[in-house]
C-alpha cells in the first residue's frame, strides 16, 4: 500500500498519532493531512510537530488526500469522516467503535467501494484469543466488567439523563448491566473497548457487560471472561487514563500507532 495517512481529530488519540507520523517513526507512512476543531488549532498543533506544510482540511476532504484515515473524533462526528472515507475506497482506522455498532451499514458501504474498516485493539488486550475462539464457533459466553474513575463517566449521556452527580460518590456504583449493544447507545464515548470485544467475539447482543463508576480506582479497569469449547480464559487490564481526556486510555493512541505500523510491516505478529 502507499503511505499517505490523514488524521481526523488532533485530540488525545489523533495528536500522538500525527506526532508519530510527522517524526517519520513509522517507515513507509507519512502524514498527509489533518482535521481539527478549528483551522487555527490545527495549524498551531502542526507547528508544534514541525509539520507546518501539512494541510488542515474538513473531515469530508481527508480521503481525497490519503490512503488511510485515522479517526479520533467525538462520536457525533464519526459519520462525517467514515462515509466519505469508505465511499472513496480508503482504509478507515476507527477508534469510535461504538459508532460501528450504531451504523452497521458502513460495512456494506466499504464492501461496495473497496474500502476497509480496521479497529485497533485500543485499551484492551487479548482480542487475538477472542478472535481465535470465535473461529471455532463454540464460544459459550463472554462477560465483561469495566470500572472507571467517576470523573471519566460524568459526561456520558446516561449519567446526564439520570441527573447523577458522580463527584460525590463514596462507594462503587454500577451504572449499567446488559448487552454491549445497549451500552453503546448509553455511553457512546466510554465503552469502545467493550464494542471491540463484541466485534471480535460473539457480537454485541450476546456479549454481556457491566460498567461501574468507582471512586476507589485511578485507572480504567477492564476484566472479561470467555468460556468456549476450545479454551476458557479471563483477562484484566488497568489502563492509565489519558491526561488530555480521562474517557480515553493512554494506551489507545499507542494501539492506533501499532495498527498503522502493522499495515506496512514486513513482519506482523498477531492475528
Amino acid at each position: 500500500m502507499s503511505g499517505r495517512v490523514a488524521v481526523a481529530g488532533l485530540g488525545a488519540v489523533g495528536l500522538p498519532v500525527a506526532r508519530a507520523l510527522a517524526s517519520g517513526s513509522i517507515p513507509g507512512l507519512r502524514l498527509a493531512a489533518v482535521s481539527a476543531s478549528t483551522e487555527e488549532s490545527g495549524r498551531s498543533k502542526l507547528r508544534s510537530l514541525g509539520a507546518e506544510d501539512v494541510p488542515v482540511l474538513g473531515v469530508e476532504r481527508l480521503a481525497a488526500e490519503a490512503d488511510v484515515v485515522v479517526e479520533g473524533l467525538p462520536p457525533s462526528e464519526f459519520l462525517a469522516v467514515a462515509e466519505p472515507t469508505l465511499r472513496a475506497g480508503r482504509t478507515l482506522v476507527a477508534l469510535s467503535v461504538t459508532q460501528i455498532l450504531r451504523h452497521p451499514e458502513l460495512e456494506a458501504l466499504a464492501a461496495a467501494h473497496g474500502g476497509r474498516i480496521v479497529v485497533p485493539t485500543g485499551a484492551l488486550i487479548g482480542l487475538d484469543a477472542v478472535r481465535a475462539a470465535a473461529e471455532g464457533g463454540h464460544i459459550r459466553s463472554v462477560v465483561m466488567r469495566t470500572k472507571k474513575p467517576p470523573k471519566s463517566l460524568q459526561n456520558a449521556p446516561f449519567v446526564k439523563e439520570q441527573n447523577l452527580d458522580l463527584s460525590s460518590l463514596e462507594e462503587p456504583l454500577r451504572l449499567y448491566e446488559g448487552s454491549v449493544r445497549a451500552a453503546s447507545k448509553l455511553f457512546p464515548a466510554n465503552v469502545n473497548v467493550a464494542c471491540a470485544l463484541a466485534l471480535a467475539g460473539v457480537g454485541p447482543d450476546e456479549t454481556q457487560y457491566e460498567i461501574w463508576a468507582d471512586p476507589g480506582v485511578e485507572r480504567n479497569t477492564h476484566t472479561y471472561a470467555v468460556v468456549s469449547d476450545e479454551s476458557n480464559f479471563e483477562i484484566s487490564i488497568a489502563g492509565v487514563p489519558s491526561a488530555e481526556n480521562p474517557a480515553t486510555g493512554a494506551l489507545t493512541p499507542l494501539s492506533a500507532i501499532a495498527t498503522l505500523r502493522g499495515l506496512v510491516a514486513t513482519l506482523k505478529v498477531g492475528t
